[in-house]
């Protein structure tokens, strides 16, 4: 599978992501009517330090193993053998850090989350170097197959938990054991030989661009989980449990969507790390499908967040719903700009990757703590809508004019027709006013409407191309 195009493995990612896409509708749909939002801001807060040392334990060491085309059986076993060390690291720190979380909170339930959470930082610590070989090697079917089972297994688990009364603790386990499942599924698809014979210059091969990568996944940490800090600290876990709840559904489609063909990229383009025209040329038509496919999701989410929150979750999460039709108006920028760290990591340039997260970080930050000042969430959302807007010049002033030293007026131009697919779907969906009592229903022609509006759309911008361009094969 070493020879896979761009477009196969973007349709291997699709089956299995969408597969995946459906069942965690259906378990989040469950999950959602037997806890309470006070269960999931509690969860929450203690899921952002959960991120954070999971940065410090990768420390890029990822991307960097899938990067260099020079590593022997010998490094990837002393590599291996380094990260043991950094799980239980990590996992003794976590158990300790949960007290000050629970000082900060005021809230001793942190210590005994914190206890349980640490076992499944010590498997996912384990997992960075099996996962780097599966995506180096391109083995993106086995790893659809392997998202697509733990999924439904862990699914399967935290609802018996729920269903038992274990509240919050059934999505903290369900964390361990995702990590578990996916530890023992990568050692039986993936018997790479251990050399129990440490030697630090294995370390020292990756270490330059591991360094610049851990550097940008630690300040992008802060950027996408300051709000859930603040919010949680300033605002209280009800209404962060609101706020959690919109964003998370909002990123369905970002994730999603974009994981289709961001997670390939990388692999792929390496391999022409040397030849930027190339890989710019091929990262053109990339951004074009993912700007087309988040103009559509972002305008229809909007629209249709009354519906698409009582559908999934039920009338108990009726404060989620404006948070979450401001979030919606983000996904187009988060979309287009979450391919620009495959293309960063591509070209060798980490160092101008962490260099454009300290200014997005910054950037974010900014937003949040404005936002912050009229005290409530909704208007929280508005800013982080427009901080991932100001995101999306940021991280590609740096990507087209410094990396790929191209004109960053002339990428813009490649995505103006879609301004007009923007304009049309909006005047139409404001303009069509009906009321449909049925919420399942009303969300049918709300889709049918917009996927119409759509269509138009890309048959006056002949943008149409693009996406037959995609489906065929």
């Amino acid at each position: 599978m070493s020879n896979v195009s761009i477009k196969k493995a973007a349709f291997i990612n699709f089956v299995s992501r969408y597969s995946n896409i459906i069942i965690q509708l259906l378990i989040n749909a469950v999950l959602a009517r037997l806890l309470t939002p006070s269960d999931y801001g509690i969860v929450a807060i203690i899921s952002v330090f959960i991120s954070f040392f999971s940065i410090l334990s990768d420390m890029g060491f990822g991307p960097a193993i899938i990067q260099n085309k020079e590593l022997d059986e010998r490094d990837i076993s002393n590599i291996f053998l380094f990260t043991i060390l950094v799980a239980f690291v990590s996992s003794i720190a976590f158990i300790l850090f949960s007290y000050p979380i629970s000082m900060f909170y005021n809230n001793d339930v942190y210590i005994g989350l914190g206890r349980i959470l640490a076992i499944g930082i010590f498997f996912n610590v384990l997992n960075i170097v099996p996962n780097a070989l599966l995506i180096k090697a391109k083995e993106f079917k086995k790893l659809g197959i392997r998202t697509v089972v733990v999924t439904i297994l862990g699914g399967i688990f935290t609802i018996i938990l729920a269903l038992n009364g274990a509240k919050y603790y059934a999505l903290v386990w369900n964390t361990v054991f995702m990590g578990l499942a996916t530890f023992v599924w990568n050692y039986i698809t993936i018997r790479f030989k251990i050399i129990f014979n440490y030697k630090s210059d294995s370390v020292k091969k990756i270490r330059s661009f591991s360094a610049f990568q851990f550097g940008f996944n630690f300040i992008n940490y802060f950027a996408r989980n300051s709000d859930n800090l603040l919010i949680g600290k300033f605002l209280g876990q009800v209404p962060l449990g609101y706020y959690d709840k919109a964003y998370k559904l909002m990123l369905y489609p970002v994730s999603n969507l974009t994981n289709v063909i961001t997670p390939v990229l990388h692999p792929i383009l390496s391999e022409y790390q040397h030849d930027r025209e190339k890989i710019y040329h091929q990262f053109i038509k990339v951004i074009r499908i993912l700007s087309l496919l988040g103009i559509f999701f972002s305008i229809f989410c909007y629209f249709s967040a009354k519906e698409i929150i009582l559908i999934m979750f039920g009338s108990q999460w009726l404060a989620s719903i404006p948070v979450f039709k401001i979030l919606s108006l983000s996904i187009w920028s988060q979309m287009t700009t979450s391919s620009a760290s495959a293309i960063f990591q591509a070209t060798n340039e980490t160092k101008q990757l962490f260099r454009t997260g300290i200014q997005s970080t910054i950037c974010i930050v900014s937003f949040i703590t404005i936002g912050l000042f009229f005290g409530n969430i909704k208007t929280v959302a508005i800013f982080v809508t427009l901080a991932y807007i100001f995101n999306f010049f940021i991280a590609y002033r740096m990507l087209i004019k410094v990396v790929l030293n191209k004109s960053l007026l002339k990428f813009l131009l490649e995505l103006k027709k879609h301004s007009i697919i923007a304009i049309i779907m909006i005047v139409g969906m404001a303009l069509i006013h009906f009321d449909i009592k049925n919420t399942l229903i009303s969300i049918i022609v709300k889709l049918i409407i917009a996927s119409c509006l759509y269509g138009i759309g890309l048959i006056v911008t002949k943008e149409f191309k693009v996406i037959k361009g995609l489906i065929k094969r």
